[in-house]
C-alpha cells in the first residue's frame, strides 16, 4: 500500500512532461530558418541538376512574393521555361513548336489558389486559412520527426474539387522539415 502512495505521490508532484502543440512545432520550425527576416525575401531561386539518359539537366524553379513563379531547363545549350505562373495564367511550353501555351484552367485556378503561400505554406496556414494538426512522430532514414498534415484549400482535378494535402516531417531536433509529402493528382504520375 505504501508503494502505490509513493507512487501517486511521486507522480503527483513530479514536472509535467509539456507535449509540442502544432503550432510550437510551427513556431519552432519558422525561429529556426530565420523568424520575421522572411518578411524581407520576396523571391527565392533554386537551383538543381537533374539526370536523364546520360545527360546532366540544369533546373531552376523561381517562386515570389506576389505567386508568381516560373521553372526553367536547359538542354544542349538551350535554355526553355517548362511552367510560368503571371499571377493569372499558367504557362507551359510546347515542345512541338517551342512556343507559349496556355495551361488548363484547371492548372491556372491551382496556381491562383496556392500563389499566397510563399514562403511555404505551413507557415503562413493561419492566413490562408489552411488546417495543420499533428499526426505524431514518426523516423524517417534515422532521423526524429514530427508528421504534420496539412489540409489546404482543394485543388481541381479534370474540373472537379479535389482534396489538397500535404505531409510535413519536421526534424524533432533542428526544427527544420526533412520531407514533404503530396499526392500527384493528374498526370502520368497520379496517384503516386
Amino acid at each position: 500500500m505504501k508503494s502505490i502512495v509513493l507512487c501517486f505521490a511521486f507522480l503527483y508532484f513530479a514536472v509535467p512532461i509539456h507535449a509540442q502543440s502544432v503550432d510550437e512545432i510551427i513556431n519552432n520550425y519558422y525561429s529556426a530558418i530565420g523568424g520575421s527576416n522572411w518578411d524581407k525575401v520576396n523571391s527565392i531561386t533554386m537551383k538543381a541538376n537533374v539526370e536523364q539518359g546520360g545527360m546532366k539537366i540544369p533546373v531552376e524553379v523561381v517562386s515570389m512574393r506576389d505567386g508568381r513563379t516560373y521553372t526553367q531547363i536547359t538542354v544542349m545549350g538551350n535554355t526553355m521555361t517548362m511552367q510560368a505562373f503571371d499571377g493569372n495564367t499558367s504557362w507551359t511550353t510546347n515542345f512541338m513548336s517551342m512556343e507559349a501555351e496556355k495551361s488548363t484552367s484547371d492548372d491556372s485556378e491551382n496556381a491562383r489558389r496556392a500563389k499566397n503561400e510563399f514562403p511555404n505554406a505551413v507557415l503562413n496556414y493561419k492566413n490562408l486559412g489552411y488546417t495543420p494538426s499533428l499526426l505524431g512522430t514518426e523516423t524517417i532514414d534515422g532521423t526524429a520527426c514530427f508528421k504534420i498534415k496539412l489540409e489546404k484549400k482543394t485543388m481541381l482535378v479534370e474540373g472537379k474539387e479535389s482534396p489538397n494535402v500535404e505531409f510535413i516531417y519536421i526534424d524533432k531536433e533542428n526544427n527544420v522539415p526533412i520531407m514533404v509529402e503530396a499526392e500527384i493528382q493528374t498526370g502520368e504520375m497520379k496517384g503516386i
